[in-house]
Order: C-alpha cells, then structure tokens, then sequence
C-alpha cells in the first residue's frame, strides 16, 4: 500500500508531500492545476522514460519519493529479497529527473537500474489512465487476473510443477544423448580405474605407508640411538638412572622428618621412576622392531613412487586419490547405465507431457468457466458506467508450442466492445482513454481488486460522463477502495464526495512563475470543494447544500 508520496520541482510543483491510507482517495481541482501530475510522478517511479521537460523550470533535477507499506505485497517483498534490495517492513523508492535529460533511481536507498524500478513497481502499483503504461494492457497481467478472479491457484502451481519436471527429463535426456558413443570413454576410465584399485589409496593406508618407508630410510641411525639410550638407562655405561634414582630418594627419606615438604619431593620421584621404567620398556619394544632389511624398504620405495605417479598423472596429491578413484567409478557406472536410463527417460518424458497435460486441460476448462463469468459481470458494470451496448470478452487462445507451457495450454485477450453494433477488438487497442479508464475501472470492480497488485490508481476515469453514471462511477470506486487501496484523479463531484480522503490541487502564480500546491482537506474544506466543482467559480448556498448532501449520501 502506498503511505507517502513527495515530489519535488516536478513540473509545476516546487514541493508537495502526500500521506496516503486505505480505501478510496480521490484528488481533485482546477483544470491545468496539475491534478494529474501525481499520477505522472508514480508513473516515473514506476520506470517511464525520463523526460527532462517534467523537471521544473529553473530547477537542476526533479525529485520523485514513494514510500509502501508491503504488508499486502507479497510479490513485492519476494522480488526484494531474491534481488538483494529487501530492508524490512516498507519499501522506499526514488528518482531523480535532471534537466539535461539524465535520470537516476535507487530502492531502498541503493543504486537502482530503471528496469528494476519497473519490474519492482509491477508489483506495487497499477496505473489506469490515459497512457500507455497501464497493467491490464499486459497480456501476462491479464491472465494473471483472470486466475485470481478464479481462484486457480492450486490448478496453475500443478501446471507449473508439471511443466518444470518434463524440462527437467528432457535436459537430461539431451545431456545424456550429446554424449554420443562412450564406449571408448568406457574403455579409458576402465583402465585408469584398474590402475588405482591395485594400490591402497586411502589417507590412512598412505600415512602408514610413509612412516613405515621413512622408519626404513632411518632405521642403521634409530638403532644406533635407541642402543645408546638403553646403554645408559640400563647401566651398561655407568651406573643406570633407576638405580640413582633409588638411592636419591633413600638419602632424602631420612632427612624428612626434619623438612615436610622433602615428602613431595620423594612422591616426584616416585613418579619418574614409574615413568623412566615405562620409557625404557618403551624403547626396548621399538629397538626390537627395528630391522636392517634392505629389500623391505625397497619394496616400500617402490609403492610410494607409484603413488607419486599415479598422483601426477591424474594432477592430484597422493592423499586424494581415492576421491579420484571414487569419481571415476561414478562416472564408469552412470555411462554404462547411459543407454538404459536414456529408454527410460523416454517413457518418463512421455508420462510428464501427458501429466501436465492433464493439469492444462484442468486448468482450461476453470479459466473457460472463469473467464465467461467475467465477461458477464464486467459487460454489466460496462453498461453502468455509460458504456451502453458495449460488451467485455474474454478469448482464451489454444496454444500449440510443441513442449508444455509453465503458464498452460492457452493465452487470453481482454476484447472490447465500446458500443453495440461494433466487433469486439483487444482491450490494448482501445482509441478512447477515457473508456479505457472506465473498462479497466469496470474489470477491476468485477474481479474486486483479485490481482496480487495493492494499489490501483485511476486518472480521469470519469472523462466524458455526468449525472447518474457519474454517481456509480464514484461508488464503484468506493466498492474496489474496500478491497484495495484506490486513487482516483477526478472533476466530478460525485466521485470526489464518495472518498474516504480528499486532496485538492490548485494553482497560483508565485514571483512571475505558476505554481502548484496540494493540500488535503477536512470535512468544511471537503464541502467547499465539491461545491466549487458543482457551481464554478462563484459558489452559491444551493452548490454548498448539494455538495453536503452529496456527502451525506455516501454510504
């Protein structure tokens, strides 16, 4: 929903902020005050060319802000997140106009090209005007309002799912076909597979193989070493450590009564007895598996250099290769399954064409019976709003792609028909812009603001109507303000009164310059306005007590 818009030397208007709420708001004033220019400043933050004749004269640039609540967003909050632009609960876009023809945009507060300002405010904001810019000119827009008026969502999210998972076999399918003939990859991987299975590649199985060729490589100095150490733990060369040890601790035995603290001592001791025993058995049991055996180690020697190889010739670490081996057995069983799985993809393939099939002519025969009820209730409301004679369609076209369709077997077309007697053609090729107003206002009505969009904006909808049409104009715009938020540039006092809030445009001439102001009013201003537009210029007691009974009269 929108709940702030300001603007800033656009056009005629040096400075207005707007704050906006739910329901209907309606925006009127005097011919050429530049009611309409609100209209234009979302459709430039909407992604319209920049047109540096909008920035006001004397002015650098023109600033347009927009501030929207996406509690009712969904689609908007979803397009932020997935485009890195999400901050939150609101969303703020800006632009700027400059008089030299350049234009910049930013969502909240980062760096924004004007295409995701465009695709960002699709989700945002539906324009309904005199300009080429409106949503229901799309037929993707329209297709989507003909399911939300529907209710299809179930039946369109199977379509969707049914036609991903056919793409998803046949990508495969095709994969595995431009692959050709493998069998001499087969024959490749098949040798180089045979070559890794002969050794023991697994890190464990490597890291005991290096120690144990390194223990061989050093095995005349290990023996040499641990024969010492054992001379001289064992007493072979001077009197051996346990023994000192022992008659270490006996000497100080017998001065501990005259120092408490010789008792820790003697526990340390103790200690290292324990643990110099424990080292020399140690020691003993590694100079025991210490052998000079020439041919072991050049066994060794050998098993490591092949791993060497083996490391190089597949450009990897020895510690790696049995992921190499590993990944090439996978690839070895997914191309000898090649040929079975492209049969059975076959059949896969053809059973997905047929399941989605299924789910399009489901969802058909729904927006068939949708778009008939549509058509009714938008041709009624086309007659209310003084169109009478003219009809609303909605054509549903098969579609004959040759693959299945994530959006389903048909395409749809809004047709018009603006008066009886003439042949229905395409909404988007309508001439009038005051009935293309009324239309889209008509088929919104009768959807009842279905489309995900939250905010609908109508200018000059009422262009060319009065009276009794005029009053239901006004009060169908009410209706759709009860489902989403409406805002509606207008003239007429029936449309104005039926507004749950009222901004008025006016203009005065300001240092040899026109100027604009808008400025939303209260109850007493509200009534002085909608007498202003029932009496011109001179506004009497009969245009103030119609314009009050206008107000009263708004249910």
């Amino acid at each position: 929903m929108l709940t702030h818009l300001a603007i800033k030397d656009f056009a005629v208007v040096a400075a207005a902020e707007l704050q906006f709420g739910p329901g209907l708001t309606v925006i009127s004033g005097e011919t050429g005050a530049g009611k309409s220019l609100l209209v234009d400043a979302l459709g430039f933050l909407s992604g319209l060319r920049a047109d540096s004749a909008m920035v006001r004269h004397g002015a650098e640039r023109a600033e347009l802000v927009a501030m929207f609540d996406l509690a009712d967003a969904p689609g908007a909050r979803a397009w932020l997140r997935d485009a890195e632009f999400d901050d939150g609960a609101d969303c703020l876009l800006r632009r700027t106009l400059r008089a030299d023809g350049g234009s910049r945009a930013w969502i909240n507060g980062r760096p924004a090209t004007v295409a995701q300002l465009g695709e960002l405010a699709e989700r945002l904001v539906e324009i309904h005007g005199q300009h080429e810019h409106q949503a229901l000119l799309s037929r993707a827009s329209q297709l989507a309002l003909l399911d939300a008026f529907g209710g299809h969502e179930a039946e369109v999210s199977a379509v969707r799912a049914a036609a991903l998972g056919w793409s998803t076999l046949l990508r495969e399918r095709e994969l595995l076909s431009r692959q050709g003939d493998v069998s001499e990859r087969i024959a490749w991987l098949e040798h180089q597979l045979g070559e890794l299975q002969r050794e023991s590649l697994e890190p464990e199985s490597i890291a005991e193989l290096v120690a144990a060729h390194r223990r061989h490589a050093h095995a005349a100095a290990l023996i040499a070493s641990c024969e010492s150490a054992l001379a001289r733990l064992g007493g072979d060369e001077g009197p051996a450590l346990s023994r000192q040890l022992q008659q270490l601790r006996a000497d100080l035995s017998r001065q501990r009564d005259h120092e408490p603290r010789l008792g820790d001592v003697d526990a340390m001791l103790d200690s290292a007895a324990i643990q110099l025993d424990e080292a020399l058995a140690l020691l003993e049991q590694v100079r025991a598996d210490l052998d000079l055996d020439p041919a072991a180690f050049d066994d060794l020697d050998r098993r490591l250099a092949r791993l060497h190889d083996l490391a190089r010739k597949h450009r990897t670490l020895p510690e790696t290769l049995a992921a190499q081996r590993d990944a090439l057995m996978a690839e070895l069983e997914a191309l000898r399954g090649a040929g079975d799985r492209v049969r059975a993809l076959d059949g896969e393939i053809t059973a997905a064409a047929l399941l989605w099939r299924t789910a399009a002519d489901a969802l058909g025969a729904r927006r068939r019976s949708a778009g008939g009820a549509l058509s009714r209730a938008t041709t009624g409301l086309i007659a209310e709003l003084g169109m009478g004679g003219g009809r609303f369609e909605v054509a549903l076209e098969p579609i004959d792609a040759g693959r299945p369709d994530p959006a389903g077997g048909e395409r749809v077309e809004f047709l018009v028909a603006a008066n009886a007697g003439q042949p229905p053609r395409p909404l988007r090729k309508v001439a009038s812009g005051g009935e293309l107003s009324r239309i889209s206002l008509a088929i919104e009505v009768a959807a009842l603001g279905l489309d995900a969009v939250p905010t609908m904006v109508f200018d000059e909808v009422d262009s060319g109507i009065g009276g009794a049409v005029a009053d239901i104009v006004g009060r169908k715009l009410r209706a759709l303000g009860a489902a989403r938020q409406a805002l509606c540039v207008t003239h007429l006092p029936q449309v104005a009164a039926q507004g749950h809030a009222h901004y008025r445009v006016s203009k005065a001439e300001r240092s040899g310059m026109t100027q604009s102001a808008v400025q939303v009013l209260d109850a007493k201003q509200r009534e002085e306005e909608l007498a202003r537009m029932l009496g011109g210029v001179e506004v009497s007691k009969q245009a103030r007590a119609a314009a009050r009974k206008l107000l009263q009269d708004v249910t």
